[in-house]
């Protein structure tokens, strides 16, 4: 796949994701073989006020992100353009639109999902910032805005003839959030519509199923979420390596816990943050309920490194594949 002046040989890519793909975590799966990790959704708004707050969702690792590939999100086109050059003066090389999340503080502003109801205006976004930065621009699209309202291939052609550089397409619709099965057809129907590369996103977790999202909708790479939650060994999974040992995901999950540390610059802070991305890394282990009880009440750095050491050197998985504990995480 390739994307303005790059050229990718991995077709597999994270999904932004709030509170997940942080810089810590995205230069991890890099390492395991995502040829992508963009940032999670950051607010054009938020940028453009200079927002203390947002402006942090723009620290990277030049060394380890090359090229920095940011997610935006925004209803107004000059916004979005303004948004686009702060997050190119910030290092950003790839800017993508978020044309899919579903959250009602997004899309009651007219972003997210809601541009799919509006094709022309998500056109208008990419030219906008397209032209503004001088940057490859592409979308994350969703299916429609329902069932009754499919039109991912008309949104795609609209995008299209404003010069994204590629589709990512999730589907399934905004009433359906996360939930159902996603639709690769529509996938597939997109694939057929345009020339740029297409994405497949959506219910995509072990190594068959990038076989099969490949053989049945033509993509030119796949795009994981949920299935990525703790587990960063699945992009060299899905490439055809092993499972990580006991050894190997405790050293790991112990230098994510030091980076993120860093990363927030102070000990409680990333403490804090990093429980959640216990509940994830978990997922699948025998005792994980018990551990999860523990570990979110643990304060200090060295209590969570003494608990993270303890249960994941010997922990084994349970046989299941974890999708139902997701569901409740």
């Amino acid at each position: 796949m390739r994307l303005g002046p790059y050229n990718f040989e991995r077709p597999f890519l994270l999904a932004p994701m709030a509170a997940v793909s942080e810089a810590p975590y995205r230069q991890m799966v890099r390492e395991m073989g995502a040829a992508l990790a963009p940032t999670e959704l950051i607010s054009a708004e938020g940028l453009v006020r200079l927002n203390a707050r947002t402006l942090r969702y723009l620290r990277h690792d030049p060394a380890r992100e090359d090229p920095f590939f940011v997610q935006l999100f925004g209803g107004d086109p000059a916004r979005m353009a303004e948004a686009g050059r702060i997050a190119r003066d910030h290092g950003a090389r790839l800017l993508d639109i978020n044309m899919g999340c579903p959250v009602p503080k997004v899309t009651r502003n007219g972003a997210g999902s809601a541009l799919m109801a509006e094709p022309a205006r998500a056109a208008a976004i990419v030219r906008a910032v397209r032209e503004a930065t001088g940057l490859p621009v592409t979308a994350k699209i969703r299916s429609g805005l329902d069932a009754r309202s499919i039109n991912a291939v008309q949104v795609a052609r609209a995008l299209e003839a404003e010069g994204v550089e590629a589709i990512a397409v999730h589907g399934r619709t905004r009433a359906q959030g996360y939930s159902g099965r996603a639709d690769w057809s529509i996938i597939r129907a997109v694939k057929r519509a345009v020339r740029v590369p297409v994405i497949g996103n959506g219910d995509v977790a072990r190594r068959e199923d990038v076989e099969r999202m490949f053989a049945e909708t033509g993509c030119d790479a796949v795009m994981v979420g949920r299935a990525a939650l703790g587990n960063p060994w699945v992009f060299r999974e899905l490439g055809g390596g092993p499972p990580p040992t006991p050894a190997e995901r405790t050293e790991l999950i112990l230098r994510h816990l030091a980076e993120q540390v860093e990363h927030y610059g102070d000990a409680a802070a990333g403490v804090r943050a990093f429980r959640r991305m216990l509940t994830w890394y978990a997922r699948g282990l025998r005792g994980a309920s018990c551990f999860r009880a523990k570990a979110v009440l643990i304060e200090t750095l060295d209590g969570l490194r003494e608990e993270i050491a303890r249960f994941f050197g010997t922990a084994e998985h349970d046989g299941s594949s974890g999708s139902e504990e997701l569901a409740e995480l």
